[in-house]
């Protein structure tokens, strides 16, 4: 009998905590806890769980799916320094996963990909059109929409604004945002084209400029 695939996928991108494991197409443990704060100290504990609740140990991953944004700068950064760890420790593949390719999984047809941003704007991503759209921060009024024609389904957090200007559907996601992100490990594994995951970052960081002078660099002294 072929042994099944092994994926397990993880993400704290948002306020929360997320991990699901896969047995070839079947979850077989999940875990989504919400959180502020302290994620780095609970997604090696979570994931550990997760493959515990499995009947699974690291060593048994056949690949590895992480989610790398938009969303929370610190949280992105926590779960791709994992998984490139991981995939280091481990040697198995590592699969960079967005929220949008999370969001779309299942969807065939155009959709209109929206996750909430700081400051009462949105990031956002037209997937399954056809066209190569570039996910972008903007807010309602700017966001560039597919082609009319299309009613592309409105998906995520502005669900309803977005289906109000496309004339299509609303839609829900097909998967929690960790399992779609195992699926897509799953699904991408052995993409000889495969790089590692690196964060989507689509707005400047938050932090303030150091108010304190720039160090000196000193010149080297010959002796």
């Amino acid at each position: 009998m072929t042994k099944l695939p092994l994926t397990l996928g993880f993400d704290t991108s948002g306020a929360y905590c997320a991990a699901a494991l896969l047995r070839g197409t079947e979850v077989i443990a999940s875990a989504n806890e919400d959180m502020a704060r302290g994620q780095a100290e609970r997604i090696m504990p979570l994931i550990e769980e997760v493959l515990t609740a499995g009947g699974a140990t690291w060593q048994d991953l056949s690949a590895i799916g992480v989610g790398i944004g938009p969303g929370n700068f610190t949280g992105i950064r926590i779960s791709v320094a994992a998984a490139r760890g991981l995939g280091l420790a481990l040697r198995i593949p590592i699969v960079g996963v967005s929220h949008f390719e999370a969001l779309a999984l299942g969807y065939d047809a155009p959709v209109v990909c929206t996750v909430a941003a700081p400051r009462a704007k949105l990031y956002a991503q037209t997937m399954n059109d056809g066209t190569a759209a570039k996910a972008v921060l903007c807010d309602l009024d700017s966001l560039s929409l597919p082609d009319p024609t299309l009613k592309a389904a409105g998906l995520g957090s502005h669900a309803e604004q977005i289906a109000d200007l496309t004339g299509g559907p609303v839609v829900a996601p097909q998967y929690s945002v960790e399992e779609a992100i195992a699926r897509q490990a799953m699904l991408r594994m052995h993409d000889i084209d495969l790089q590692p995951p690196a964060p989507m970052y689509l707005r400047p960081a938050d932090a303030a400029p150091s108010r304190h002078a720039a160090p000196v660099i000193l010149a080297e002294t010959q002796q």
